[in-house]
């Protein structure tokens, strides 16, 4: 698998959804890039549903656990929108990936 992140946005502005599908290497560092894609894709309609399918990559688990954190939250970290915008997140995770506390 290629490290190189590629990020594809997938908008249905009609249905209100958008899908940030990403490829390569997620890592706690590369996830700021991918951030911004995403904070883009929700600026464009209220009310946007973002899945941000990171099933075909190769994610970080502290990557990972950011996301998730996002998705539960319902915002991007505050260095990526420090407005603190509604995101209305769902995340793809890898096949076999598992949050650590269920993974113990």
């Amino acid at each position: 698998m290629n490290d190189k992140l590629k990020v594809l946005v997938r908008l249905d502005l009609d249905c209100g959804e958008a899908e940030v599908a990403a490829q390569g290497h997620v890592t706690a560092k590369s996830i700021q890039a991918l951030y911004v894609v995403v904070k883009r894709a929700n600026h464009l309609k209220e009310g946007l549903h973002l899945v941000v399918d990171v099933s075909h990559a190769r994610v970080e688990p502290a990557a990972m656990e950011q996301l998730q954190a996002c998705s539960e939250s319902h915002h991007l970290p505050e260095s990526i929108d420090p407005l603190q915008s509604e995101c209305n997140i769902s995340v793809l995770a890898p096949t076999g990936w598992a949050p650590m506390s269920l993974a113990a």
